[in-house]
């Protein structure tokens, strides 16, 4: 099982280059429509969420508070931070200053999340990690949303890449 969570992770990389490489910090803030959500924000979004979440999992500091991330974004390092629930006015506040940001800090992440899931058995996926839900969400559960909340944002952000390069 860890083998098949190796294989979906792996993926993201190549899938957030692809969105974002090329595009201007314009093109990466632009947002289609006044509450929708911009690519920058979409490939900051799904970093932070893994990141956030790894991070948690090996009881660590996020890689976000770490050097000069959130400067990288004009954002400040706050680790609560992940875009749950932002307002239109946050989303636009997410300003990556190139597409080499979103993809520097990506890969940190990834490379992060790839050592923990070599180091992983098969038993450890049944361990509980979160007991606020009902039923308790198990480490294999945690790591399937992350990389599927990952997958649908990323997504996202080809499908805005494409509308952008459509003119």
């Amino acid at each position: 099982m860890s083998d098949l969570l190796t294989e979906a992770y792996d993926r993201l990389p190549d899938l957030v280059r692809a969105a974002v490489a090329g595009l201007s910090p314009e093109q990466l803030r632009h947002q289609p429509a006044p509450d929708a959500n911009s690519i920058g924000w979409l490939v900051w979004h799904l970093t932070r969420i893994q990141d956030h979440h790894v991070a948690d999992l090996l009881d660590r500091d996020q890689i976000w508070v770490s050097g000069d991330w959130a400067g990288r974004f004009g954002l400040t390092a706050d680790p609560d931070d992940t875009g749950y629930g932002h307002s239109p006015a946050q989303v636009a506040a997410v300003r990556p200053e190139s597409p080499q940001a979103l993809i520097d800090y990506y890969e940190a992440v990834a490379a992060r999340t790839g050592s923990f899931l070599a180091g992983l058995r098969p038993a450890d996926l049944d361990r509980v990690v979160d007991e606020a839900w009902d039923p308790p969400v198990t480490l294999g559960v945690r790591l399937v949303s992350v990389v599927e909340d990952d997958l649908q944002h990323v997504g996202q952000a080809a499908y805005l890449r494409g509308l952008i390069e459509a003119g």
